[in-house]
């Protein structure tokens, strides 16, 4: 089976099977769907055999009938092939069938059928329906159009899916992970609750979400993006995130800068990031809580991972998925 679908893959190959199926969907149409009708058609188009016959019959009428209108406009009818069919119908009769055929031929002789055929030239009968032949031939473009079509779609040069960069790959673990329902911890619904996700190779990840209470009201703002890096070239070798919460009502934004292991040991990538906000060791399964005057901000590391290669150990990150939740503060309840 596999080796049937190879084949089949082949250009060439297509383009023959699409020629055969065009070819038998041509057959279909004009045999069974849109065959050709001919109505009213003239004895000219009879076989040679079917018009002798019909010559004896016309000879017949005029032997018994005597009517010289009828029996040149029977002959007329013939065309060019009256005198064929007239000497083969002599062939083939009787003594009493040849006694009406030589009546007949003398009376068609008297008025010069033999000699200017009797009719003229053949004329193609007419249809009893002109519409069909022009949706016949209609049909036959769309089934031509149909053939190029598939043609060029199963001819055309196939790109490979490109592949999934760091940000693509980081939405899908973050909709791959479940949220958390806080009441089922007893605590009450979040007025936001997002997963953002970092991959290694997203060097321009900065995720921010809006803060609205219930009634639409614009709260604030909160997010977490990139602090610190290690070492040098692409991609960027993140040391360090920072989460940070905007409150409408309050003039500082809080913000606290998740170090790797490596980082938080260091004393001077610590110096460098403690202006940016309080320092936390990262960890799985860990809950950083940020609080403003009337917001608070749960943090949870859902999952992360170190990248591994030259750098000192457990110094920047291949993956880190965060849960952020946000509460409004009671009233009357202030910062921790």
């Amino acid at each position: 089976m596999n080796l049937l679908l190879e084949f089949a893959r082949k250009p060439m190959v297509r383009l023959i099977l699409v020629g055969v199926v065009g070819f038998a969907l041509g057959l279909f149409v004009g045999w069974v769907v849109w065959p050709v009708e001919w109505t009213d058609a003239t004895p000219a188009y009879l076989r040679p055999e079917l018009q002798a016959d019909y010559v004896q019959m016309a000879a017949d009428s005029f032997m018994l009938h005597s009517d010289p209108n009828r029996a040149l406009q029977r002959w007329a009818a013939l065309g060019a092939a009256g005198p064929d069919a007239y000497q083969s119908a002599q062939a083939s009769a009787s003594p009493q069938e040849r006694q009406a055929l030589n009546r007949y031929g003398q009376f068609i002789e008297s008025v010069g059928g033999f000699e200017g055929g009797a009719g003229g030239s053949q004329q193609p009968p007419p249809s009893s329906a002109p519409w069909l032949r022009y949706l016949i031939i209609g049909g036959g473009i769309i089934a031509v159009l149909v053939i190029v079509a598939a043609a060029v779609y199963l001819l055309r040069p196939r790109r490979r899916g490109a592949p999934e960069s760091p940000a693509m790959r980081a939405q899908s673990l973050s909709r791959e992970t479940e949220k958390t329902d806080f009441s089922q911890l007893g605590l009450a619904a979040p007025l936001t609750q997002s997963i953002t996700t970092y991959v290694l190779g997203d060097d321009l990840y900065d995720e921010s979400f809006s803060i609205d209470s219930p009634s639409g009201e614009f709260l604030g703002e909160y997010g977490v993006g990139i602090s610190e890096t290690i070492g040098v070239g692409e991609p960027k070798k993140v040391s360090a995130l920072e989460v940070w919460l905007f409150d409408k009502n309050d003039i500082k934004t809080a913000t606290k800068v998740l170090l790797s292991e490596h980082a938080y040991n260091d004393m001077g990538i610590r110096q460098r990031l403690e202006a940016k906000g309080d320092l936390v060791l990262i960890a799985p399964q860990q809950k950083i809580l940020l609080e403003t005057a009337t917001l608070q901000l749960m943090a949870t590391v859902v999952e992360m991972e170190y990248g591994g290669g030259p750098l000192p150990e457990n110094s920047y990150f291949e993956r880190v998925t965060l849960e952020l939740a946000v509460w409004q503060k009671e009233q009357g309840q202030g910062q921790a």
